[in-house]
């Protein structure tokens, strides 16, 4: 399996052979549960659906308690989708565990960055601030300065950067060096920072 669903457990350091320490991130990767296999005939793709995290029935809507009925698992909080080339390999209600993970793999993470709430321009956008007066404003150091003409064309242009809402998006971290498995365990340590809060969900996918 080139995929599967984990819950970003915090970041640590390890020290290799050479004494160089490496910080790294902890990651509870599965089990996993096939909810759903997707075909080319039937769906026009080929792709495998995996539920993570079990939870109560009561916590679940009508339309999901019948889905995770008909692949015969209990109810999972994370639903999500991986692409692969055969996936009549698969069976609803088939475990996929962290040992189809080897160590030194190659892995994209995708998560959701923390939320900053509503932030400046200089957070948000890094502009200069204090000492680096920049676009036209000349006397409050960390406001956004002009943010268009009045004479042409008079009004402000899409993608304008300015203050507002940051965080809380979806952002994948490509190239992360799988560092040890540890099955038993459900342990996934990879190199480096992966995005999100302690405890969020993540998507860890294996380069082909």
């Amino acid at each position: 399996m080139s995929g599967i669903l984990g819950k970003k457990i915090g970041m640590t350091s390890i020290f290799d052979d050479n004494g160089q320490m490496i910080p790294c991130t902890i990651i509870e990767a599965g089990p996993c549960y096939v909810t759903q296999v997707r075909t080319k005939v039937k769906d026009g793709y080929e792709a495998v659906q995996l539920g993570f995290d079990e939870i109560k029935e009561r916590l679940v809507n009508k339309p999901l308690k019948g889905h995770f009925k008909k692949s015969g698992v209990k109810p999972l909080r994370l639903i999500s989708e991986f692409r692969i080339v055969n996936g009549t390999q698969f069976q609803l209600g088939q475990e996929v565990r962290v040992d189809s993970f080897e160590q030194g793999d190659v892995v994209d993470v995708s998560g959701r960055s923390k939320g900053r709430g509503f932030q400046g321009v200089v957070k948000r956008h890094h502009f200069g601030g204090v000492g680096m007066t920049t676009h036209g404003q000349s006397d409050r150091v960390r406001a956004p300065g002009s943010i268009g003409s009045s004479s042409y064309p008079s009004r402000v242009l899409k993608g304008m950067r300015m203050a507002g809402r940051m965080g809380g998006e979806r952002v994948t971290v490509k190239n992360l060096k799988v560092l040890k498995v540890i099955a038993e365990s459900n342990i996934l340590i990879v190199k480096g920072s992966v995005p999100g809060a302690i405890n969020s969900y993540l998507e860890i996918v294996k380069q082909s």
